[in-house]
């Protein structure tokens, strides 16, 4: 059930997250073509910025669902089983409450900027564009807690946790 609710985020994070990229360049090449003809739009330079952002922020939901970003295997790897298993926990939970706190400051964020909109794109809510903090960092929890428990698994049975081409932690006892 895990896995596949994991898979399921991991194909929708990937779609969202090119799709975004391939709106992102659009986005330049349509404002370099302008910039060529000698009529500069206006709003370029606004939603280049937020999409980059966006991309930056689902991208990192979907790297920590894959487990793709920075970490010390070799260090954790180590550890004897139990101090790599508590050293497991702690870093899960600090990650947690990191995106939790993010989280709430992104939504805090979100509120402060109520009825504020982009310069260029009056139409377009402030608190729209900076929804990515909150959306992205407790999708970022969710796939923690989706991957902990193999991560935890893998700690307790000295599997290196930086590879994920490694045997699986089903293999051990």
């Amino acid at each position: 059930m895990l896995g596949q609710l994991r898979r399921f985020l991991e194909i929708l994070l990937a779609i969202f997250t090119v799709s975004l990229l391939l709106i992102l360049t659009g986005v330049v090449v349509i404002a370099v073509v302008y910039r060529k003809l000698g009529a500069s739009l206006s709003w370029y330079d606004e939603i280049a910025v937020i999409l980059l952002a966006w991309i930056t922020y689902y991208g990192s939901a979907l790297a920590s669902l894959k487990r793709a970003h920075i970490g010390f295997p070799n260090l954790v790897q180590a550890m004897p089983a139990p101090l790599r298993l508590l050293a497991v926990l702690l870093a899960e939970l600090a990650v947690i409450a990191f995106f939790l706190l993010l989280a709430w400051t992104g939504w805090w964020v979100m509120e402060v900027l109520e009825g504020d909109t982009l310069v260029s794109l009056t139409w377009v809510p402030t608190s729209f564009t900076q929804s990515v903090i909150p959306v992205a960092s407790l999708l970022v929890v969710l796939a923690q807690l989706l991957t902990m428990p193999e991560m935890l698994r893998r700690a307790l049975h000295g599997v290196r946790l930086g590879d994920p081409h490694g045997p699986a932690a089903e293999e051990h006892p």
